[in-house]
């Protein structure tokens, strides 16, 4: 089986977590590239997701995987951008179910309150569990059409 190649990125609060996930994603084969940060120091998440979300819209990576200390702000960040489709989570349900329906290709967690064993589950069944497709692709569909209109209404402006 052929792994996605994913850009992963954190802000301060999500570096060590990043840094654990990553020792994570080796074991289980996965290739990846971290477009920062390394350190401590505080920094902007927009900064930092913004650049792994326009791999993924512009398709140079599969997927993302965005760290900050909720995970609220890069996921917001990187739904702004067209075919991006970043969810936050703190569970193993919600990823899965984010999969699943949602064909999620960004994920977001909180470094600051998801324990290193949960968030290792959470990437685990997030990579692994396929799109159901089905009445689901009629679902991001609709999404595509809303991004196409957005996206259009403000080139005309």
């Amino acid at each position: 089986m052929v792994k996605k190649k994913l850009a992963l990125a954190s802000d301060h609060a999500g570096v060590e977590l990043k840094e654990e996930i990553k020792k994570f994603l080796l074991e289980l084969g996965y290739l990846f590239d971290d477009f920062g940060v390394e350190g401590s120091t505080s920094v902007d998440y927009p900064d930092y997701a913004s650049i792994v979300a326009e791999k993924v819209s512009s398709g140079e990576y599969e997927g993302g995987i965005l760290f900050c200390g909720s995970g609220v702000g890069m996921a917001i960040v990187a739904n702004k951008f067209p075919g991006v489709r970043a969810v936050q989570v703190n569970d193993v349900y919600t990823a899965i179910m984010s999969r699943k329906h949602n064909d999620t290709n960004v994920l977001a967690l909180a470094g600051r309150t998801t324990a290193k064993e949960l968030a290792k589950e959470i990437v685990r069944v997030w990579l692994e569990t396929p799109f159901e497709g089905g009445r689901h692709i009629r679902r991001l569909k609709k999404i595509e059409e809303i991004e196409k209109k957005i996206y259009s209404s403000k080139r005309n402006l």
